[in-house]
């Protein structure tokens, strides 16, 4: 069953942390036929369907078709958002206040005069033992308010100072807590929180929009669409002359220096457990596949922007419902080169979808991706690509609704490609 805008706004809906993507994306797999792995255990020594989780990140493969090369997608599970201080009580003229502190990117103006849930993770005592519970609100317990026009300054708008101006508002009168309140929620006692790893979400759910049904609108595209779309592309691959690998990292928004980011080992050891476990081989046999593997790092691009068209690369024009997007960056913000850009090109022909080609422009400073530090950190040539959208970092996003099956079936095609290109 092809990728879908609808089922895009099914998997945002179901996953509002990281460790939600992982959870539903482990559902889907698990329906799927792939059994889970322990990091901690031995390994079968037969190929099959399997995938593993490491806190907010998680690696799938099928590795049937034996001792070949790996054709791997690459994403990212977090988004930027605000999340909850480690002492996050307040009380400020009579309000009881939650300390908020920015994650990543945020575009923070998109945030104020929402109604916000909270989601994330409880470390907890249990048993004796530490264990991690899910937790998530979808009550529109939190807010945080915009200033009045009439006490600004220039009555043309505020920035929020991120200190100061992104804390929300969830009661008034004496001070409370707020983590024994989700703790409460949660079915834990609040002294047997020993951890927490709580965020913000957005309420509104996910849709579809504009006359002709033509958009998403949803919070985190950026970058749930490459987690949904590569999750979809390895169930519908039908691998022959390579390993199709997803891998799914959390902290990319914060520069994924972390256990379980994408400049973590976990990729690499994956890989070559994949290798050992298998028995195809040693070590040496694990390094021969890597050098004729190849990576496609997928995030998000941005659509030339209707109302800001100046803000982007002339004669580049980036378009939603056009396909797919090729993201090049000569001082490689983005990994892309021409042997890469050429596998991603014949995937997109083979999938029968038309290819976009990005540039930021040279005056503006460019963001980047997984795509440089995992190429960096495995020595595998990859391609940097993503799907078009307006709105990058916003609370809530928009992307072509067409756009899903598109990026999906490029994915898939990468994934599975009928004619292979070796490393140059």
């Amino acid at each position: 069953m092809p990728a879908s805008p609808q089922r895009l706004c099914e998997f945002i809906d179901a996953s509002p942390s990281p460790f939600h993507v992982c959870a539903t994306a482990a559902r889907l797999l698990e329906a799927a036929g792939y059994t889970e792995l322990s990091e901690s255990e031995a390994w079968p020594d037969s190929g099959g369907k399997f995938f593993t989780v490491r806190a907010g990140s998680l690696v799938a493969w099928d590795s049937t078709p034996g001792a070949v090369p790996f054709r791997i997608v690459g994403g990212h599970t977090d988004s930027p958002n605000l999340r909850v201080k480690q002492h996050p009580d307040r009380v400020v003229a009579g309000w009881q206040v939650v300390a908020l502190q920015p994650y990543g990117g945020a575009w923070l103006n998109s945030w104020l005069d929402r109604d916000l849930g909270i989601s994330g993770r409880l470390s907890v005592l249990d048993a004796g033992q530490v264990a991690h519970r899910l937790v998530r609100i979808d009550d529109p317990i939190l807010r945080v308010p915009q200033l009045a026009i009439h006490l600004s300054d220039d009555r043309k708008g505020v920035s929020p100072d991120p200190q100061r101006h992104v804390n929300a508002i969830w009661g008034v009168g004496e001070q409370r807590s707020f983590v024994g309140f989700v703790a409460e929620r949660a079915g834990v006692r609040e002294s047997d929180v020993l951890g927490f790893d709580l965020m913000t979400h957005d309420l509104a759910p996910s849709a579809i929009t504009g006359a002709g049904r033509e958009f998403v609108s949803a919070p985190r595209l950026d970058n749930q669409v490459t987690c949904y779309a590569g999750l979809e592309a390895l169930l519908a691959a039908e691998p022959d002359s390579h390993i199709p690998v997803l891998a799914l990292f959390d902290h990319e928004e914060v520069g994924s220096q972390s256990d379980h980011g994408a400049q973590s080992e976990l990729l690499l050891t994956v890989l070559e457990r994949i290798v050992l476990a298998g028995g195809r081989g040693g070590r040496e046999d694990f390094l021969r596949r890597c050098a004729e593997s190849m990576i496609a790092s997928g995030d998000m691009a941005h659509a030339t922007h209707p109302n800001y068209p100046d803000r982007h690369e002339p004669g580049h024009l980036i378009a939603v419902n056009a396909g797919p997007v090729l993201k090049v960056q000569p001082n490689l913000r983005y990994a892309t080169d021409g042997r890469t850009a050429a596998a991603f090109a014949l995937a997109c022909r083979q999938a029968g979808v038309p290819l976009q080609r990005y540039e930021h422009r040279a005056d503006l400073p460019c963001g980047s991706t997984i795509g440089p530090m995992t190429a960096a950190r495995t020595g595998i040539p990859t391609v940097d690509v993503g799907a078009a959208q307006l709105a990058m970092h916003s609370a809530r996003e928009v992307m072509g609704a067409a756009d899903v099956a598109a990026y999906s079936a490029a994915l898939q095609a990468f994934l599975a490609p009928a004619a292979g290109t070796r490393r140059g």
